[in-house]
């Protein structure tokens, strides 16, 4: 879906009409979460998540996680539901076999990293990959979701869009009411330029750790080009922004939803279309990985990594969780 616009603005009308939905929402997410006993891991549970729907960075997050983690030679897996697949899990994925319709697009970005498990259960994905050999647990997403303690819990905030309006779902874009998505936080990752000006008043629940997406190599290569870009994510301005920062001379572009599934004839018509333009048709992994398989070397993946201002903040909130030997 995209993301209606009143969500980002200053509450009005159809925010209040919805007012009611946005209650029952947030009152089912508190009953789930009275009525659940979560489940305590013998390893480590790290969850980076966020507290609205889509586009905060959650999995560049995950995935920074990972690195820091693993550089302390520990078995790190990756657990996510895997939406937009139809697995139900717990699945070990494997990029060989697995496509994003199987497992979604996510956790094939993931496993290109680290062992990861997709199912919704998250007990028994966390089960999966203990008996894997894994000994540290990073949740991709699952902020919300009761049934896991967690050991260290990451709210991933977009500097530019904040919590929107302040409303839940379907009011605004939270999951669950702001103030009780706060106070679970160990810690905020505050993505990108602080537009939203939320630093100073995160600060004083949790540390905040600043942190910006950096396009890779291949997104270099792109600098004078001439690109059409079309993406399906939670935020394609994000995407967009990042072309023009890298100075990709961008002449066209195409919005989708979120997870939106290409099918062989659209995808192949975004590449004509990019002909037609004589330009090179650019998106992002995540969407590079639903595109069908005999169209994805047409198309340039853009990928970024989300590099923390402070790597040192970074291993002092990590040492809370893995002590240093």
């Amino acid at each position: 879906m995209h993301p209606p616009d009143f969500w980002y603005r200053r509450p009005g009308v159809a925010a209040a009409m919805l007012a009611p939905l946005a209650l029952c929402y947030a009152a089912t997410g508190r009953l789930r979460a009275a009525l659940t006993t979560p489940w305590a891991a013998p390893v480590p549970v790290i969850c980076c998540g966020n507290l609205t729907v889509g586009g905060a960075g959650k999995t560049p997050t995950a995935l920074a996680i990972g690195r820091a983690v693993a550089a302390r030679d520990r078995a790190v897996a990756y657990l996510t539901r895997g939406y937009g697949g139809s697995a139900r899990g717990p699945l070990k994925v494997d990029p060989s076999r697995h496509g994003a319709g199987e497992v979604g697009d996510e956790p094939l970005l993931l496993a290109s990293r680290a062992p990861t498990f997709v199912g919704g259960n998250r007990k028994a994905t966390a089960q999966a990959a203990i008996v894997d050999g894994a000994d540290v647990l990073i949740m991709d997403d699952g902020l919300t979701n009761p049934t896991l303690r967690q050991d260290l819990s990451l709210v991933v905030v977009d500097g530019a869009t904040g919590f929107g309006n302040g409303r839940v779902l379907p009011a605004g874009p939270l999951r669950e009411r702001l103030a009780r998505g706060i106070a679970r936080a160990h810690a905020f990752v505050l993505v990108g330029t602080d537009l939203s000006n939320l630093a100073a008043d995160l600060a004083e629940r949790a540390p905040v750790l600043a942190a910006r997406l950096v396009p890779d190599e291949t997104a270099l290569t792109l600098r004078g080009r001439r690109v059409f870009a079309f993406a399906g994510i939670g935020r394609p301005t994000k995407f967009f922004d990042t072309l023009g920062e890298i100075g990709a001379q961008m002449v066209a572009q195409r919005t989708f939803p979120d997870h939106h599934p290409y099918s062989p004839d659209e995808a192949m018509r975004l590449v004509d279309t990019a002909l037609r333009y004589d330009a090179a048709p650019v998106t992002t992994v995540k969407d590079h990985v639903r595109l069908p398989e005999a169209i994805r070397s047409l198309v340039t993946p853009v990928a970024v990594d989300l590099v923390f201002d402070d790597p040192v903040a970074l291993e002092r909130l990590i040492d809370q969780v893995l002590p240093p030997d």
